[in-house]
C-alpha cells in the first residue's frame, strides 16, 4: 500500500491539534498470520509501531496519547498468548524508556491491577517512576482495562459514599463520576478528542466508553504493525477538517 505524506503543520492548523488521542491498536495477530508467522511476532512488531506513533504524537503537540494495550476481555485468549502479552510491557519499557526520557514523555497507566503479574506491574511502576517528572506528552497505557468495569467501579465507590452519608444522591454529577474514573490521572485531558482504530474494524470494544462521548473517530484498514508517523498525520489531518458541535448547531 502506497502511503502519501499528509502535511498538517501549516500555521492555520497548528492550534487545531487534538489534546487527547486514543488508539485501539488492532491487527497484530492478522499481520503475523499473513506472513505465516506466530501471532506473537505481530505483537513484537506492534511495539515498534507504538514507538513511531508516540514520537510523532509528541512532535505534533498532543497532550495525551492513550493506547489500548490489554483489555479485561483479552484474558479469554489462549493462556500462552496472554502470558506473552503480559511480558510485552517489560520488554517495551526496557527498550524505550531512555527514548521517552530524552523526549520528555511521561508514562501513565490506567486499568485494574488485579490478575496482572507482579513482574509486569513492577516494570510499569518503574517506568512511571522514572518519567514522573517529565512535563511533555503523557503516554497513557490502558492495561487490563474495560470501559464498563471502570464505570461500575466508580458507581460502587459513589454508592458507598452515599451509604456512609459522605454524599447525597443529588451530589452525584458528571463531574463527580469523572473524579472516580481512571482517567482522573490525566486531568484536564480526560475526554478523548480523536479515537483511531487500525485494521478496518469499526467498534469501540469497551474502550473509554465515557471519555469517547464526543470524540471524533478515524478508522483505517491498515494493520497496527504497519502504522507509522505518516498514517498518524493523516488521522490528524482528517480531524482538522471536522467541525465539532457537541450537540449544538
Amino acid at each position: 500500500m502506497q502511503l502519501v505524506y499528509a502535511p498538517i503543520i501549516m500555521d492555520k492548523q497548528k492550534k487545531n491539534i487534538p489534546n487527547h488521542v486514543a488508539v485501539i491498536m488492532d491487527g497484530n495477530g492478522r499481520w503475523a498470520q499473513k506472513q505465516d508467522k506466530p501471532r506473537k511476532f505481530g505483537h513484537e512488531e506492534g511495539m515498534e509501531a507504538i514507538r513511531r506513533v508516540t514520537m510523532r504524537a509528541s512532535e505534533r503537540g498532543v497532550k495525551v496519547l492513550t493506547l489500548y494495550a490489554f483489555s479485561t476481555e483479552n484474558w479469554k485468549r489462549p493462556p500462552q498468548e496472554v502470558h506473552f502479552l503480559m511480558g510485552l510491557p517489560i520488554r517495551f519499557f526496557d527498550r524505550f524508556v531512555p527514548e521517552l526520557q530524552k523526549n520528555n514523555i511521561k508514562v501513565n497507566m490506567i486499568g485494574f491491577e488485579e490478575k496482572v503479574p507482579k513482574s509486569t506491574k513492577k516494570a510499569i511502576n518503574k517506568a512511571m517512576d522514572e518519567t514522573k517528572n517529565n512535563t511533555g506528552m503523557v503516554l497513557n497505557f490502558a492495561f487490563n482495562y474495560g470501559g464498563r468495569a471502570e464505570i461500575v467501579k466508580a458507581t460502587q465507590i459513589l454508592c458507598e459514599k452515599v451509604i456512609n452519608n459522605e454524599l447525597s444522591s443529588n451530589d452525584i454529577t458528571e463531574d463527580r463520576i469523572e473524579e472516580h474514573l481512571f482517567t482522573q490521572s490525566i486531568t484536564p485531558y480526560q475526554d478523548v478528542d480523536l479515537l483511531i482504530r487500525s485494521s478496518g474494524e469499526q467498534r469501540l470494544s469497551n474502550f473509554l466508553l465515557w471519555q469517547n462521548a464526543y470524540s471524533e473517530f478515524y478508522f483505517t484498514e491498515l494493520l497496527w504493525p504497519d502504522f507509522d508517523a505518516t498514517v498518524f498525520d493523516q488521522a490528524l489531518l482528517e480531524y482538522q477538517k471536522r467541525q465539532r458541535r457537541y450537540g449544538a448547531i
